[in-house]
């Protein structure tokens, strides 16, 4: 588990030791993969990660609750609301390791050596294999909500967890 910073500058929440750990074969049989390529590819998940979090309606209503923003708040389209903070993520920091690195390899390190050609490629079935991973674990992540530390105390209080499941129950 490796959250890349450096002073206070975020970059990634996996590196190049996290993905070999995942799919230790894709470098195994692919020496084109170095690690500045596969770091290059986890800071673009983080990034992308980070983005598609902002855009969850969990998020936007998540800040808004939590920032105490209600009045302040114009809504339009959509709601304009900052990308969560990487130095906030306090709990559940393997998993966001996992969901880097799952995106990692199913949008930028398995399409580089996938013969698109061939239906029944191994490197295009592990990207949808490792793309449904990602899908899951993301929205288990949203689901939970219980990782973010809104006012960075140091640690996610009851308060600020904000979970997303609802029972579906049904009334006559």
């Amino acid at each position: 588990m490796a959250f890349i910073t450096q002073s206070s500058t975020f970059y990634s929440f996996a590196d190049y030791a996290d993905v070999v750990a995942l799919d230790s074969r894709l470098f195994q049989t692919n020496e084109g993969l170095s690690s500045d390529s596969v770091e290059d590819a986890c800071i673009r998940s983080t990034t992308r990660i980070l983005d598609q979090i902002r855009n969850t309606d969990w998020w936007k209503g998540y800040y808004i609750h939590q920032s105490g923003s209600f009045n302040n708040v114009v809504i339009a389209q959509s709601i304009s609301v900052p990308a969560p903070d990487p130095f906030l993520i306090r709990a559940r920091q393997q998993d966001f390791t996992d969901l880097c690195c799952y995106h990692a390899l199913s949008q930028y390190l398995y399409p580089r050596v996938a013969d698109f050609g061939n239906p029944d490629n191994a490197e295009r079935q592990k990207i949808g294999f490792y793309d449904q991973k990602y899908r899951v674990l993301f929205d288990e992540l949203i689901q939970d909500g219980d990782w973010y530390d809104f006012d960075n105390s140091g640690t996610v209080t009851a308060a600020e967890k904000s979970p997303n499941r609802v029972s579906l129950v049904r009334t006559r």
